[in-house]
């Protein structure tokens, strides 16, 4: 078995033997720490008798074995695998219960063998339910929510019951425990409604609860005070008393400092401004210690002065802040130069660092080929003497470095001795011209994080090759070691995510600045008029995953429209005028009552002027006529908005030279059923013309959802991803509150911070989501 396993080729082994689609083979090719750790499990099985190359092996044990390769691998208690992969084979485990099986290991990651009595009793091995004692925890949870299933029926709360439940029975087969739930519900509401169904039925009981809450408030909360009420229940990770450390002293300490409360913190390096990947972070370090009654920390990593400014901390501080989140400290990695100065002096005595005079393109080199440093092995008191004349600034730039011993043989080259220290002589933005030398992030970030006693270390996926290093350090320091807990970046479609990129964008001039409207910095999406109520909704919405995924920018738009719906009150514009000369009109100038939320009854209303001329969009009239054309033609009337009494009906086009359409003649007729009301735009006097606006149109920046995806990324930018036009627009908009309104059938609009009371400018925000042609 070992030859016939170990001589397949690694997509062979993974189609074969670990039985993965196609889609799995190829995400699983890109990581070869991931397929070692397949062969060495697979290897494992084997010496327990189980021979996954035998095409009729269980289908479950090729999915533990992924499960196991994919979670089992924290290197604190990876020494404990293979006892687990022992109970694989004789098949009494199994993928539900993975989180209960690695929450034991984790607790004692510092045992050298399992107690094989305590593993069996506390991860529930051998332990079964019959289907009557299932079916009778499922009808104890359902009778104590009588009455939200009354209310509600099937939008009566499914999640939280199924984890009450299994909560009772945590032990009992997932899969059985949902068919007793959906059987008994099935009972005693009948048949599950479509998911359509259940959507609008538990949008209802959310407009009922929003309601009633609304009714207890005396005041309406403030936009930025976020409650983080929508913040899932499945996003809960451990508790800080369970941070397993090297010895029960650190986990004592750690617990004495931080009360057992939760403490995390959103670390961005000052080199740029945020875009929305970092709000998806910061909602959830911030959101996730609020909702457990802990802290958050806003922690600037500030390693490197060349690229840092204080104009980007600035920026950074005011995004936080307009997304509606409050810090516990403010702090940065600066704070601690002095400490992790005298931290590395500790880690040299321990023979665990060296000072290294390599270039970098040799250190890269000799670390790609596992191959020392001439340097690694020099005396401790050498490298004392050399780290103190670094500091003193007795060496050029590129002629020393400080680096980590780890272990230079090891697969993983985040420990291949890493530079801890490096010589820049330039001032820092927030110490000023102190130091000459200064720390590498993967050097300070773990460690500050030890310092500030942060109970969950939560950072994206790319960061998980770096835990061992991670670990190394901490444990190499005798520090308090923060669990890492990695989490998916926000992906979205048509926008450019990377800082890179971003950064070439604004230098090419290609947009006007890292606040334009067309990029994902929130300083661009607030200039666009995306609200923090509607990114913060997205956030939460995709959830904590470690898949990663492209999420549609129609998404985000829903997000924000429905929370503009409530907040922006309703005007009227033209983009495109085409005028249209009333003949019929009788009388004065009339001032209409328009009601700023035609929705709401109880709304306020704005006067809106209507004369003998007023202005309709050019694409709301057509000189032929055409069934699947709803709006005015010279054989259909069309409604116009709040006119109630009357319709108008074409009578004349008028043509200039060129035998261009210039204006319309049209006539007042009686009210009847029309298939379209459009918008229109008058002026108090028919000599005059309406009040003009400069409206700013923005579409996707790139002309394709995904930058990746074509062989020069600059050649998909779109160049009509920003038109400016002139718009006529009811005089209300002048005297709205706030700065962001709803043009009735074009989309929602926000005032940008360059109008002036003589020239307005509004950007377009996100369009409305019924099809316009339609209305």
């Amino acid at each position: 078995f070992f030859f016939m396993a170990s001589a397949l080729s690694d997509e062979v082994f993974l189609q074969d033997v670990v039985q993965l689609v196609d889609k799995k083979v190829a995400e699983t090719m890109k990581n070869k720490d991931l397929i070692d750790n397949l062969r060495i499990i697979v290897d494992e099985l084997n010496e327990f008798g189980v021979d996954l190359t035998d095409q009729n092996a269980d289908k479950e044990m090729r999915t533990m074995v992924y499960d196991t390769a994919t979670r089992f691998k924290d290197p604190k208690f990876l020494h404990h695998r293979k006892f687990f992969v022992s109970y694989m084979a004789q098949g009494k485990v199994n993928s539900s219960h993975m989180p209960i099986y690695l929450n034991f290991f984790k607790k004692r990651s510092c045992d050298k063998e399992i107690n094989k009595e305590a593993f069996e009793k506390d991860c529930g091995i051998g332990v079964s339910y019959t289907d009557e004692q299932i079916a009778e925890v499922v009808n104890q949870v359902l009778d104590s929510k009588k009455d939200a299933l009354d209310k509600s029926g099937w939008a009566f709360g499914y999640g939280p019951a199924l984890g009450q439940i299994k909560k009772k029975i945590i032990f009992a087969d997932s899969a059985k425990v949902v068919q007793a739930l959906d059987d008994e519900l099935t009972k005693r509401l009948g048949p599950r409604p479509s998911s359509e169904e259940v959507k609008k039925a538990a949008k209802k009981k959310a407009a009922n609860k929003g309601q009633k809450k609304q009714k207890q408030q005396k005041a309406k909360p403030k936009e930025e005070e976020l409650a983080y009420e929508t913040l899932s229940d499945a996003v809960q990770f451990h508790d800080p008393k369970d941070n397993i450390q090297a010895t029960p002293e650190l986990l004592e300490e750690h617990l004495r400092i931080t009360g057992g409360k939760v403490r995390t913190r959103f670390p961005p390096e000052p080199n740029g401004f945020l875009h929305i990947g970092h709000a998806k972070s910061m909602n959830l370090n911030f959101g996730y210690a609020k909702k457990n009654g802990g802290v958050c920390y806003l922690r600037f990593d500030d390693t490197n002065p060349c690229k840092e400014k204080q104009e980007y901390i600035d920026s950074i501080i005011s995004s936080m802040k307009w997304l509606g989140h409050t810090p516990w400290k403010i702090t940065y990695s600066s704070d601690y130069f002095e400490q992790l100065y005298e931290l590395a002096i500790k880690l040299i005595k321990k023979g665990c660092a060296f000072v290294c005079h390599q270039t970098g393109a040799e250190m890269a080199r000799d670390r790609r080929a596992k191959v020392n440093s001439p340097w690694r092995d020099r005396p401790i008191e050498e490298n004392l003497r050399l780290f103190k004349d670094m500091r003193q600034g007795k060496f050029e730039e590129g002629k020393a470095t400080l680096r980590m011993r780890a272990d230079m043989q090891s697969d993983n080259p985040n420990l291949r001795d890493m530079v801890a220290y490096r010589i820049i002589y330039q001032p820092h933005p927030h110490v000023g011209d102190k130091w000459c030398i200064y720390p590498t992030y993967d050097y300070t970030h773990c460690i500050v994080d030890s310092l500030e006693h942060i109970t969950h270390s939560l950072c994206t996926i790319e960061f998980e090759n770096r835990k061992p290093s991670y670990v190394w350090l901490l444990n190499a320091l005798d520090l308090y070691c923060p669990p890492q807990i990695e989490f998916s970046r926000l992906n979205i479609s048509g926008y450019v995510m990377s800082k890179r990129k971003l950064t070439l964008l604004v230098e090419k001039g290609i947009v006007r600045g890292w606040d334009d409207p067309r990029l994902p910095t929130i300083e661009g999406l607030r200039r666009r008029g995306y609200t923090p109520g509607g990114i913060n909704t997205l956030c939460e919405r995709v959830g904590i995953t470690r898949a990663s995924n492209l999420i549609a920018q129609s998404y985000l738009e829903e997000c924000v429209r429905m929370d503009l719906d409530k907040k922006a009150p309703r005007a009227m514009a033209v983009l495109n005028p085409l005028k249209v000369i009333i003949t019929n009109f009788e009388g004065e100038t009339k001032f209409l009552d328009v009601p700023d939320f035609p929705a709401d009854p109880k709304s306020k209303t704005h006067k809106v002027p209507f004369s003998s001329v007023v202005y309709i969009e050019r694409e709301d009239f057509s000189e032929e006529h055409s069934k699947d054309f709803y709006r005015l033609t010279p054989s259909q009337h069309v409604g116009l908005k709040y006119i109630g009494d009357a319709n108008i009906a074409f009578k004349k086009a008028i043509k200039n030279d060129k035998g261009e359409l210039v204006a319309i003649e049209a006539e007042m007729v009686p009210k009847k059923k029309v298939k379209s009301h459009i918008q229109w735009v008058s002026s108090p006097s028919a000599s005059t013309k309406p009040c003009v606006i400069t409206a700013n149109l923005y579409e996707n920046l790139l002309a394709v959802e995904d930058a990746s995806s074509v062989p020069n990324w600059l050649d998909a930018i779109n160049p009509n991803s920003l038109q400016v036009v002139e718009a006529f627009v009811d005089p209300s908009l002048f005297e709205i509150e706030g700065d962001h309104v709803q043009f009735e059938r074009l989309g929602y609009f926000y005032r940008d911070p360059d109008s002036t009371e003589s020239r307005q400018v509004w950007n377009s925000t996100v369009n409305l989501k019924q099809d316009k042609s339609k209305k």
